[in-house]
């Protein structure tokens, strides 16, 4: 039985790194999942600043990917129509044109946003949509440390 709940567990982590690039999978999610499997098959009763660290992380994982987006299209002069394309192009973009359009849609999405929307120069928009996509790719590298950090801190607490 062992076997098996470590495998369940490592999935959960494993499939919460795959988000990172897939953002339709709730990767803090998953890796919830992995804690609250290992407390059914062993124990809830880990160290307290583990559980107060990892609910801070959560917190800064749903912050982070807001953040991220929000700075990338605001610092390349991207508006609100910039970065809700963005983030329908993020989310569209993996299916419409499988792994790279998890780069193509964020950026389309911004660039789309900003001329039908905003009606701005397509320059602009053009580096609006290469904001977006610093943006995303500053996020998946914030969040995947952060999640890295908790996964660590999980197995020093066990």
């Amino acid at each position: 039985m062992d076997i098996v709940a470590w495998i369940l567990i490592i999935a959960c982590f494993v499939i919460s790194f795959i988000g990172l690039v897939y953002p339709i999978i709730p990767s803090v999610l998953f890796i919830a999942a992995g804690f609250i499997l290992y407390g059914l098959f062993y124990t809830f009763a880990l160290p307290w600043w583990f559980w107060v660290i990892e609910v801070l992380f959560v917190v800064l994982l749903f912050v982070a990917d807001t953040i991220a987006n929000l700075i990338g299209v605001k610092k390349f002069g991207g508006s609100k129509a910039g970065m809700w394309g963005s983030t329908i192009g993020l989310l569209v973009g993996p299916f419409v044109i499988p792994f790279a359009g998890i780069l193509i849609g964020p950026f389309l999405g911004a660039v789309i946003g900003e001329l039908l929307v905003e009606k701005t120069t397509m320059k602009q928009a053009v580096r609006t949509g290469v904001g977006s996509v610093i943006g995303f790719l500053t996020s998946v590298a914030v969040k995947g440390t952060i999640q890295a950090v908790m996964i660590l801190l999980f197995i020093l607490a066990i």
